[in-house]
């Protein structure tokens, strides 16, 4: 009996702490300013808030993604305070470097809070309209551009930013962790049971046809993160796809 008991102990300590190693769908970080959840085990789900003239306050999405003591970082935090933040919280916490930071779109939800990251020397990069559309609006304006796609390296593992249509705007692009099947879809996808949201930039004829190559381009993925609201899984392609049919 005794070693019964001995053996439910020992379990119950080793599931606790792998628990707690690689927590999935939990709050690692929260203040007034900035949330983090953990989605997978090498994937975080950044949510900040942009103050916006229309919508009031709006929670907006970005990606962490890591190995071997590196990140890279989908979207900035929407200001330069929570931008701080977070780049705090990657060095205090997770003890890591950060590679690179890869704005989705020109929004201000994606790139608000650049500035600190160009401060501190962290290399960026866009698709090259992203760049030219930065520039119209005179916002902080990604170093490095890339057409198409670009490969980045995290770690051991490599980390994907990828154009694949119009939708939410002209230059909107995803991002994808092959190693855990992760995406992030930014503003081009969208929470289950979301609206059609902010159109003044879309391309709402060709919004559906564009999620429809990300599907095929990526039929093995697990987790996505949307632009704004709850990450899910591949259902949230499906919705984004039925939502603009």
């Amino acid at each position: 009996m005794k070693n019964i008991i001995a053996i439910l102990i020992f379990s119950t300590v080793i599931l606790s702490c792998s628990t707690l190693k690689n927590p999935t769908n939990q709050i690692v970080h929260q203040s007034n300013d900035l949330i983090i959840t953990q989605v997978s085990e090498n994937a975080f789900e950044i949510t900040s808030f942009l103050q916006t003239k229309d919508y009031g306050v709006v929670p907006g999405n970005g990606l962490i993604v890591r190995d071997n003591n590196e990140v890279v970082i989908f979207n900035t935090p929407a200001n330069d305070k929570s931008s701080e933040e977070l780049i705090k919280w990657i060095s205090d916490t997770l003890h890591c470097k950060i590679n690179a930071v890869i704005p989705t779109h020109f929004h201000p939800d994606c790139l608000g809070g650049l500035k600190v990251f160009e401060d501190r020397n962290i290399p960026s990069y866009a698709y090259f309209k992203t760049i030219e559309f930065a520039k119209e609006s005179n916002f902080v304006v990604p170093k490095n551009s890339f057409r198409d796609s670009l490969v980045l390296k995290v770690g051991n593992k490599k980390v994907v930013a990828i154009f694949l249509g119009e939708g939410h705007t002209r230059d909107n692009i995803i991002g994808y962790f092959p190693s855990e099947n992760v995406m992030f879809g930014g503003c081009l996808i969208k929470e289950m049971n979301a609206t059609k949201g902010y159109l003044a930039d879309a391309n709402v004829k060709d919004w559906s046809t564009t999620v429809e190559r990300v599907k095929k381009e990526y039929p093995n993925v697990k987790v996505i993160v949307p632009g704004h609201g709850k990450f899910g899984n591949k259902q949230l392609l499906d919705y984004t796809i039925m939502l603009f049919k």
